[in-house]
C-alpha cells in the first residue's frame, strides 16, 4: 500500500509574516498613544485600563515581531531543531504581562468602587472617537494576522490575533461604561458613576480569559505536548493507517511535539525481521506519507526495529537467527522425527579461518538455533570456506577453457545459433556453468528442450567436473549481442 503526502497551500513567506507584525506593531503604538492621552484627559479608569490593556498588546506586538525574526531562522548546531521555541517564549512573556496589567486595574477598580474615589469624570467626545477608531482599527488587524497565523501555523502571531479580537469586546465594555458614567453625572445618578469602574473589571476578566488560554497553550508547547492535531482519534487514526502498510507488524512508539509552526513526529515501526533493506526502506517512505498526510508540516523521523511475525517458519526463524549472527547459511533442511525437529545446514565461513574459529562459530550457531527454537533437538552443520572474491589467473584460465568446451559442444548443434554470456561459478567443491543461448525465432518449445538436454549431455561428457549446467534459451530476435 502506497501512501502521498497531501498537497498543502503555500506557506507565507517570513517577508509577509515580519510585515504582518510590524502593521501589528504600529497600530497597537498609535492606539495606545490616543488611548492614554484621552484616559489622563477624562479620568476614565475604564479607558486607562484600556490604554494598559493596549500598552500589553503593543509589547506583545514587538516581542511577536522579534520571536517571529528568530524563529524563521533554519537549524544550526546549537540548535538542532530550529527557532520555533522563540515563538512560545514570547506568548509566555506576554502571559506575564497581561496578568500584571490585570493585577492593576482589579487594585484601583475595587479601590474606587470601595472608596468612591475619583468616580467623577470629564465629559468629552474624544473617549468615544478613539474607542470607535480602535474598534475598527482592531478588528482590521485581527483578521489579517489570523489569515496569515494559520497559513503559516505560527503561535506568536495567532496569540496577536486573539488580543486584538478581544479588544474589540474590551472597547466595547468601555465604551458602555463611559455611556453610562457620563449619563449618570448628567442626570445626577449616582449608582452609574460605578459604570466606568464596572467596565474596566469587564475589561480585566477578558485580559484573564485570553491569559488563561495563552498560558495553556504556551505551557504545551514549551513542556513539548502532544499537539491537538494529532491526539486521542487522530492518534487512533495514525496508527490504523501505519499499520495498514504492508510488512509493518506494530507501531511501537509514536510521539509528536511542536516548536513554532514546525511539527517534529517521531515513531518506531515493528517490521518483519526477514525484509530487506531495500523493502524496509520502502515501509519508511510509505511510513512518512502517512504522517504528512496527517500534520503537512510535520518533520518526520522513523526508526525500525526487527520483529519475529506470527507466520514466520522454521526456515525463516533459522536463517534469522544466522542473519543476526552476521552468519551466511544455505541449504537448510528441516525433518520432524517423532515430536522433536532435525536440522541440517551448511555454514560458509572465510577460507583462511581456522579450523577451531570455524568450529567455535557453528556451536554458537547451534547453540542460538536451540535457543530461537526449542524444538530443534538435533543440528548438523556443514561448514564450507568461502571462496576470495578474486579470482587467481589459474581459476581464470580453467573458465576460459571451460567456455571453450562448451561452444565446441554447441557448434555440433546445427539449430544453435550462439553461444554468450558464459558466466562459471564454484560453491566450494561444486561447480556451476550458467549460459544464454540463442536459437530460430519458430523453432518450437518441444524441440528447443531436445536441444537443450542434449548440449547439457554432450558438455558433461566432455567435462565431468561440472555438477550443473543451466541454458537460458533465447529467439534470434531477441539477442542483443
Amino acid at each position: 500500500m502506497s501512501y502521498t503526502a497531501m498537497s498543502e497551500k503555500p506557506r507565507p513567506t517570513s517577508r509577509e509574516k515580519r510585515s504582518a507584525a510590524l502593521f501589528s506593531v504600529l497600530a497597537a503604538l498609535g492606539i495606545t498613544v490616543l488611548k492614554f492621552v484621552t484616559g489622563l484627559l477624562t479620568g476614565s479608569l475604564g479607558m486607562l485600563s484600556e490604554a494598559a490593556h493596549s500598552t500589553v498588546d503593543l509589547v506583545a506586538a514587538g516581542i511577536t515581531l522579534f520571536s517571529v525574526q528568530m524563529a524563521d531562522r533554519p537549524a544550526d548546531d546549537t540548535h538542532n531543531y530550529g527557532h520555533g521555541k522563540v515563538e512560545s517564549l514570547s506568548a509566555f512573556i506576554e502571559c506575564v504581562l497581561m496578568l500584571g496589567s490585570c493585577i492593576w486595574i482589579v487594585t484601583e477598580a475595587i479601590r474606587r468602587i470601595t472608596f468612591r474615589e475619583r468616580l467623577s469624570l470629564t465629559p468629552s467626545i474624544w473617549p468615544f472617537a478613539v474607542l470607535i477608531l480602535a474598534i475598527l482599527v482592531d478588528y482590521t488587524r485581527s483578521r489579517k494576522l489570523h489569515k496569515i497565523a494559520n497559513e503559516s501555523a505560527s503561535q506568536a502571531l495567532e496569540a496577536d490575533a486573539i488580543h486584538f479580537g478581544t479588544d474589540i469586546w474590551s472597547s466595547l465594555a468601555v465604551l458602555i461604561g463611559l455611556a453610562a458614567a457620563f449619563t449618570g453625572t448628567h442626570w445626577n445618578i449616582r449608582t452609574l458613576e460605578l459604570a466606568d469602574p464596572i467596565a474596566a473589571l469587564i475589561v480585566s476578566g477578558i485580559i484573564l480569559y485570553v491569559t488563561w488560554k495563552l498560558v495553556r497553550r504556551t505551557i504545551d508547547a514549551l513542556l513539548d505536548a502532544t499537539p491537538k492535531e494529532s491526539r486521542e482519534a487522530m492518534r487512533k487514526e495514525f496508527e490504523n493507517d501505519l499499520k495498514a502498510i504492508n510488512g509493518v507488524l506494530a507501531v511501537n512508539r509514536l510521539r509528536t511535539r511542536q516548536s513554532g509552526s514546525d511539527t517534529f513526529a517521531d515513531l518506531t515501526l515493528g517490521l518483519a525481521r526477514n525484509l530487506t533493506f531495500q523493502r524496509t526502506e520502502q515501509i519508511t517512505r510509505e511510513a512518512t506519507a502517512v504522517v504528512k498526510r496527517h500534520l503537512p508540516r510535520a518533520d518526520v523521523v522513523v526508526h525500525t526495529v526487527p520483529m519475529a511475525p506470527g507466520t514466520e517458519s522454521i526456515h525463516d526463524r533459522i536463517r534469522a537467527v544466522a542473519a543476526r549472527m552476521n552468519l551466511t547459511i544455505h541449504d537448510v533442511t528441516v525433518q520432524r522425527v517423532g515430536g522433536h525437529l532435525q536440522v541440517e545446514q551448511h555454514l560458509e565461513v572465510d577460507e583462511n579461518m581456522y579450523l577451531q574459529q570455524a568450529h567455535e562459530l557453528a556451536t554458537q550457531l547451534e547453540a542460538e538455533i536451540r535457543r530461537e527454537i526449542p524444538d530443534v533437538t538435533s543440528i548438523l552443520t556443514h561448514i564450507e570456506s568461502e571462496p576470495a572474491t578474486i579470482e587467481q589467473p589459474e581459476s581464470q584460465e580453467r573458465d576460459r577453457q571451460l567456455e571453450v568446451r562448451l561452444r565446441r559442444a554447441a557448434a555440433t548443434f546445427p539449430e544453435i545459433l550462439d553461444i554468450h554470456d558464459v558466466i562459471v561459478t564454484r560453491m566450494g567443491a561444486h561447480l556451476q556453468v550458467n549460459c544464454h543461448c540463442t536459437l530460430p525465432d519458430d523453432l518450437p518449445m518441444a524441440k528447443v528442450h531436445a536441444i537443450i538436454t542434449a548440449l547439457e549431455g554432450a558438455f558433461k561428457l566432455d567435462a565431468p567436473e561440472v555438477d550443473r549446467l543451466l541454458i537460458h534459451p533465447e529467439p534470434a530476435t531477441d539477442n542483443k549481442r
